[in-house]
């Protein structure tokens, strides 16, 4: 069977651009459910294997709207859920200021409600800020990873303590469920006891498909140990490859193949149908940047107060970002220096796409780029971030989708019930 791309749909209400709900028709709204329904359907039309929707457990009216202003993304996904027939529907939820049994609940209960669409994108939380709505400090980044790495066994266990077959429902005999099938987890770690089972019998998909943001070392093995899917922050094919290369090499050593995971860069696609219809759009984005918006991100994703700094200075030597952040700050700063950037490049960087790639230009060029690589192993699909919502996404999915059809690069129809069947990953069997 030929290998065919993958894509995700990084929904954000306000756009993965800074400033593109300013732009006029945009929808500038996380919380239109309407809007966010017609959406995800678009998103069905382009047969996107899932819709993907981040979070933040903080809220600062100060800082940009998407992290704000947003709905409780389980909440969220139900209501999709009702809109949509085949997209899978991921969210995440935090490792870090959440418990493992309400998390293994609540995703399975999001499969069976949409027939094996669910998927959780397992995070650490890297905003400090949030600790203050917890009640508590916030962990470094190698506690916050210990964490995590025993979080995610509890919760797969908690999946595995239904049989497939446990609820048979045997009028004649009165029996619901057999006893024999459904066990305890029983689970004590340095982090959590959590005894088990859930009160739900085990989802259409074994297990709901695991996603993970793995950048940083410690991030790339849990994500080899654990992660169905993994979302990458890059900027240069050869960055790309080297990732790519970097987190399947780790797979071997649990037992798992290369295809066991299936890796999606991030990539905000400004599509025209000239390349100076596509260069005229991006550059209307970026007419609306205002001075703070796109500051007030840089800082929070460097965790350093970037208004200190010359924005058309160089680079200052000086600038060590935290470790909340660490694998996008790490990307950021490697090409800024391999390219002798001046802050207020990355500063526009920033803006653009939040600091991930930007593919600017016509159809062919935007398919080309994604085929190069696609076929050169640096990605298995994309993370598609639209700037604005609709038009970002109607763009490619109007532009794009059929030149990858016709290059037999991407599907033409869904096929199998489920995410993991889309997706090409086994379901788990039960150990």
């Amino acid at each position: 069977m030929t290998r065919k791309m993958h894509f995700g749909l990084f929904l954000l209400g306000t756009g993965s651009h800074v400033a593109g709900w300013r732009v006029p028709g945009a929808m500038d709204s996380f919380q239109d459910i309407g809007m966010i329904r017609q959406i995800s359907v678009e998103a069905e039309r382009g047969l996107f294997d899932l819709i993907f929707v981040g979070d933040n457990l903080n809220a600062d009216p100060a800082a940009h709207p998407s992290y704000t202003a947003r709905l409780e993304p389980l909440t969220l996904l139900s209501a999709i859920a009702g809109a949509t027939q085949h997209i899978g529907l991921g969210a995440t939820v935090s490792t870090t200021y959440c418990d493992p049994f309400t998390v293994a609940r609540v995703f399975a209960s999001l499969d069976h409600l949409s027939g094996g669409r669910a998927a959780w994108n397992a995070v650490t939380t890297a905003n400090p800020a949030a600790a203050a709505n917890f009640g508590t400090v916030h962990p470094d980044h190698s506690k916050r990873y210990e964490i995590a790495e025993e979080f995610l066994t509890v919760v797969r266990g908690l999946w595995d303590c239904w049989a497939d077959d446990a609820i048979v429902a045997d009028r004649e005999t009165g029996i619901y469920i057999d006893p024999a099938k459904v066990r305890a987890l029983d689970h004590e770690g340095t982090h959590f006891k959590v005894k088990g089972p859930l009160n739900i019998g085990r989802s259409p998909q074994g297990q709901p498909v695991i996603l993970q943001a793995g950048g940083s070392g410690p991030g790339q093995e849990l994500a080899a140990k654990s992660a169905d899917v993994v979302f990458s922050v890059t900027q240069d094919l050869d960055e790309a490859r080297a990732f790519y290369r970097s987190v399947k090499d780790r797979l071997a050593k649990y037992g798992r193949s290369e295809e066991s995971m299936v890796v999606l860069p991030g990539v905000m696609p400004i599509v025209g149908r000239t390349e100076r219809e596509a260069h005229d759009k991006l550059a209307e984005l970026q007419g609306f940047i205002s001075e703070t918006n796109a500051l007030a991100l840089m800082s929070d994703r460097f965790g350093v107060d970037m208004s200190v700094y010359d924005l058309d200075g160089p680079i200052p030597d000086d600038l060590v970002p935290s470790d909340n952040y660490h694998a996008f700050a790490r990307v950021m700063l490697d090409k800024a220096k391999r390219e002798n950037m001046r802050l207020r490049d990355v500063y526009n960087l920033m803006a653009a796409a939040r600091g991930h790639w930007v593919l600017c230009g016509t159809p062919d060029y935007v398919a080309d780029t994604l085929e190069t690589w696609f076929t050169t192993r640096a990605a298995d699909g994309f993370n598609v971030m639209p700037s604005h919502f609709p038009a970002g996404l109607t763009d490619f999915v109007d532009l794009v989708v059929p030149i990858l059809q016709e290059r037999d690069l991407y599907r033409t129809q869904y096929e199998g019930t489920t995410l993991r069947d889309r997706m090409g990953l086994e379901r788990p069997a039960r150990i």
